[in-house]
């Protein structure tokens, strides 16, 4: 199978997850990146910068058109993780592949852990959206935290932004999707920014497919997420992240 088809398909999986659960992308992207297309740990993790970055930002337009978006929020949120992102992407071209490999792994293992725990009744249903106070401590820490693994992980962090949305700022679920997209996009340039060095070695001609399919596929996540339930889609994802990360560990292991 050809390299642009191998994109193109792995573009479109990675577009499906984020439309339908407005994270998770990243997570997707950077082992699809490394096994499927054969590109390295670090060039991996900045291609998946750009393509989250660019899906992120056109779903964004479609849920704030929706009024999903908390702004102001959001971008307090994503402020505080602006530093720690650029810190990160720093960083990141200075760690060993195998470093970079476990880390994600073990990121990865924990937010599916966390996904499939069942959700408490009042964060996620019958709550009208910032009906719990914020608290300016809690959401700067938990957006650098995100921030920081951002820029190191190459990962836009929307799968672990959303449960912070609801646990800290008191979000719905649904404005929490179209926030978090708001927080992914942020700090997702803030960490492109200190990577343009490494830009340089991206192939253009498997991430510009990559990420034209993902754009599309958010569409269509959209459409998907409005057929299935939350807690369906949410299992079925962490089943996923989990599969990933235990053969990232296996290949490091081997």
């Amino acid at each position: 199978m050809s390299t642009v088809i191998l994109a193109l398909a792995a573009g479109a999986v990675i577009g499906l997850a984020l439309g339908a659960l407005g994270g998770g992308g990243s997570v997707l992207a950077v082992p699809a990146l490394i096994y499927l297309l054969g590109v390295t740990p670090v060039a991996a993790t900045t291609a998946s910068l750009v393509i989250v970055t660019l899906t992120c930002a056109a779903a964004l337009t479609a849920h704030a058109r929706d009024g999903h978006v908390r702004w102001r929020e959001g971008l307090v949120f994503a402020a505080a993780g602006i530093g720690p992102a650029l810190l990160g992407g720093a960083l990141a071209g200075h760690l060993p592949a195998a470093v970079l490999t476990v880390s994600f792994a073990v990121v990865a293992a924990g937010a599916a852990v966390r996904m499939l725990r069942p959700p408490s009744a009042g964060t996620l249903r019958g709550q009208p959206d910032g009906a719990v106070p914020v608290r300016p401590g809690r959401a700067a820490a938990a957006g650098a935290g995100l921030g920081g693994l951002t820029g190191v992980l190459g990962v836009g962090g929307g799968f672990l932004a959303v449960p912070a949305l609801v646990g800290v700022l008191g979000l719905r679920m649904r404005a929490a999707v179209g926030t978090g997209l708001l927080v992914v996009t942020v700090n997702s340039l803030a960490a492109l920014a200190m990577r343009t060095g490494t830009a340089d070695g991206l192939d253009w001609a498997v991430t510009g497919p990559f990420a034209g399919a993902a754009i599309l596929g958010a569409w269509d996540g959209r459409r998907l997420s409005a057929k299935l339930s939350g807690d369906t889609l949410r299992r079925a994802f962490a089943l996923v992240l989990l599969a990933v990360a235990g053969f990232m560990l296996l290949d490091v292991v081997v």
